[in-house]
C-alpha cells in the first residue's frame, strides 16, 4: 500500500533544494541559500550528496573575482524527484 520514500530526498532541505531547481532551468547556490533559509555551510553539505548521487549538477566558475556556483538539475533527479512524489501520494489518505 505505501511506497518506500527515497531517503536521500526525505530530507527537507534536499527536498527544498530539488524541488527548486525542478522549475528553472539552473539556479545559483546564493538564490537556493536565500529561498531555502539554509547556512552556506549545511546547504553546501546537503547540495554535495545530491551531486555524488547523480541528482544534480554543480558548475563552479568566476563572475569577475567572485566565485560562482550554478546547480541544475539532472535528468536522474528528475526521474528521482518524480518518483518520490508519486511514492509520497501512496500515504494521502482519500
Amino acid at each position: 500500500m505505501f511506497k518506500e520514500l527515497n531517503p536521500l530526498l526525505h530530507s527537507e532541505l534536499r527536498l527544498a533544494v530539488m524541488s527548486l531547481l525542478m522549475s528553472v532551468e539552473e539556479a545559483d547556490f546564493v538564490y537556493i541559500r536565500q529561498q531555502t533559509g539554509a547556512t552556506a555551510g549545511n546547504l553546501s553539505i546537503q547540495v554535495d550528496k545530491l551531486n555524488k548521487a547523480g541528482y544534480v549538477e554543480v558548475n563552479k566558475t568566476f563572475k569577475g573575482k567572485m566565485p560562482c556556483t550554478t546547480l541544475k538539475i539532472t535528468p536522474e533527479g528528475i526521474k528521482a524527484f518524480e518518483e518520490y512524489v508519486e511514492a509520497l501520494k501512496s500515504y494521502i489518505v482519500k
